[in-house]
């Protein structure tokens, strides 16, 4: 089994505060520096979790990209259609409040075209054994086109995420072409240009329903934080899952690694509760520490068989 993840590589630079967080004021606390990027952080939680992740992305021609291919083998993700650019990956700095909320960012974004040139290459070699890809639906347009292309090709469904909303809610029509799109409740009303905060999460599906039908996305999942998820799509299926309980120390990540459990859990054939309930497990590893990604799991443990 091969997940192929198609994403960008960040290094995240952290801030947290020793006590309550002053938006204006100066803040004593301590800063972390670690690997991140939504396309690097999904690969490697489903390689936590003991399956075959593919990565396609790009890593700076220098020591710290390095340090991140290194990382990556360490965990099992596969990286032989890692790129080498200079200026290959972001930068992603972030202060957090004392309850590890993010308060503010600022991101530098990688220029990750030559991920179309690497498909023109060697695309069928890459998709032809896939047993389904995760995407960032916001990278360049002419990199989502081809993989929709090998995706219909070889009938792999596509699972998708975002991080940067304002450009992802101008291609609905690519999240029509989607198996399964993966956001947060902020992303969601920006796709939707609507206030969803007023529904109960059990009113929250049956609504996401309507607009999915509407829409023709064939399916969809709303992450809610501390409130849970919803989920539903086309063929009736839909509901609320409720979150796990755990001592907060950083939210970064999280959502990362839900969709990576989400789309693993449907890739395994699971249901989309199966799928949710997966990814919530994730996400609630990851967000007890400071790293983007969630500990090494056997897949048994999450209900999953390898084939």
């Amino acid at each position: 089994m091969a997940i192929i993840v198609m994403g960008t590589v960040f290094v995240d630079i952290k801030g947290f505060p020793y006590d309550t967080y002053l938006p204006t004021g100066r803040n004593s606390g301590w800063v972390e520096t670690v690997h991140g990027g939504v396309g690097r952080n999904v690969a490697e939680d489903i390689a936590n979790i003991g399956l075959h992740s593919v990565l396609l992305s790009l890593v700076d021609d220098t020591a710290a990209g390095k340090e991140v291919l290194g990382r990556l083998q360490d965990h099992q993700v596969d990286t032989r259609y890692m790129l080498t650019r200079p200026d290959g990956m972001g930068i992603w700095l972030a202060v957090f409040d004392n309850t590890g909320d993010l308060a503010g960012s600022i991101s530098k974004r990688p220029v990750t075209m030559p991920i179309a040139d690497l498909m023109d290459e060697k695309g069928d070699e890459i998709f032809k054994d896939a047993d389904s890809i995760v995407i960032e639906i916001d990278m360049e347009e002419e990199i989502i086109e081809r993989v929709f292309q090998y995706a219909a090709r070889y009938h792999i469904p596509v699972y998708a995420l975002v991080s940067n909303m304002v450009i992802a809610s101008q291609r609905r029509d690519f999240l029509q072409r989607t198996d399964c799109f993966v956001c947060n409740l902020q992303e969601a009303e920006l796709l939707f240009v609507d206030d969803l905060s007023h529904f109960a999460p059990e009113e929250l599906a049956d609504d996401l329903y309507r607009r999915i039908t509407h829409a023709s996305i064939p399916s969809m999942i709303i992450t809610l934080g501390s409130e849970g998820a919803v989920y539903a799509s086309l063929d009736g299926e839909r509901g609320y899952y409720p979150p796990e309980t755990v001592n907060v120390r950083d939210t970064s990540g999280a959502g990362d690694a839900f969709c990576a459990g989400a789309a693993a859990g449907l890739t395994c054939g699971k249901s989309m509760r199966e799928a949710v309930e997966i990814g919530t497990r994730l996400a609630a590893s990851v967000i007890t520490i400071s790293e983007s990604t969630c500990p090494r799991f056997k897949p048994q443990e999450l209900g999953l068989v390898v084939l």
